[in-house]
């Protein structure tokens, strides 16, 4: 396994790295479905052990996932594997739960699920700390208070590093400046890498700043995997984000299968191939220090982890990014 360094700190996170979110399961916020599926704690462990034993040092997570049950779930396996979560770098975010407070960046309420979340995680702080989403508040009104009780807590111990997740160019670049983080979130896979391409515009922002990003839903939510019929699509349940999403109607699944299948011709036909050649493409894109796939039980936390250490030349990315355009 490789590791990257997270912008100018000394953070260093495995290439492969794994995100929580699954781990929330069924979930609602203000009414609206946010959750996956729920999990099994057991594969969920097994899962952990096997991204571990192959390397894996990073686990990125979020008090909103399952409101909080990701956090403790993730604490409780540590225990039960016998590891110490001081070994990992374990990641969290502020942003979507607002609990009791009108908006979810009040200074109050970002120390109030900052010292939340380390109980749930049982730890004295937090090596990797983002802003889920960049709206801070009408106007940003909320973003310099913010920041400032951001670089407190780190002032206080109670946070190793900063990072900004957000879902639109615009956002990071009204954020970065004022927040001054390492590591930039979002979305990145083959599918849509508007965010880590060369010459975007937040690519340029990385340059500039001299920051990493760590890219989320890197396998499109495992439709880069062709898992999926459009003869039967799959049904999701209350609570799971995914419902009503057009991205796993049968029309999508219909457009999708031949462009993966010029993948398949190309780099094989298993379900690990693909995944190789999904998260290898945003890992070959400057500035990207990790992908962070999910997984729910021990053959999608395999399928991630033997894609580490492969690389694709660059006609193979100029492959990938025709057959899926």
């Amino acid at each position: 396994m490789n590791y990257r360094n997270l912008g100018t700190s000394d953070v260093k996170v495995s290439e492969i790295s794994f995100g929580c979110w699954t781990m929330g399961g069924l979930n609602w916020v203000n009414g609206n479905p946010n959750g996956w599926a729920n999990v099994d704690e057991d594969e969920i462990t097994e899962g952990i052990k096997l991204a571990i034993d192959a390397g894996v040092n990073h686990f990125d997570n979020a008090d909103v996932y399952g409101n909080g049950r990701a956090e403790r779930m993730l604490a409780r396996v540590f225990e039960k594997l016998g590891v110490k979560s001081e070994d990992f770098v374990v990641a969290t975010k502020i942003g979507h739960f607002p609990g009791t407070a009108a908006h979810a960046y009040e200074p109050a309420h970002i120390r109030h699920q900052c010292e939340q979340s380390l109980i749930n995680l049982k730890r004295d702080y937090i090596d990797l700390y983002y802003f889920h989403h960049g709206d801070f508040g009408p106007n940003g009104a909320l973003l310099e208070d913010a920041a400032a009780t951001m670089d407190a807590l780190v002032d206080e111990g109670k946070v190793r590093v900063k990072g900004q997740s957000a879902y639109s160019a615009d956002d990071f670049e009204r954020a970065v400046p004022v927040v001054r983080p390492q590591a930039l979130q979002s979305w990145a896979h083959a599918l849509d890498d508007q965010f880590v391409r060369p010459g975007s515009r937040v690519a340029k922002l990385m340059d500039e700043h001299n920051l990493s990003f760590v890219a989320f839903s890197p396998l499109a939510q495992a439709r880069l995997l062709d898992k999926y019929d459009p003869n039967n699509p799959p049904e999701f349940e209350p609570g799971d984000h995914r419902k009503g999403n057009g991205g796993f109607g049968a029309e999508a699944i219909a457009a999708l299968k031949p462009k993966l299948a010029k993948l398949k011709e190309r780099f094989g036909d298993s379900t690990e191939d693909l995944a190789a050649v999904a998260l290898n493409y945003i890992l070959e894109q400057p500035r990207v220090a990790c992908v962070i796939p999910g997984f729910r039980n021990p053959r999608q936390a395999k399928c991630n982890v033997q894609a580490a250490g492969r690389t694709l030349s660059a006609e193979d990315l100029a492959f990938i990014k025709e057959a899926l355009a």
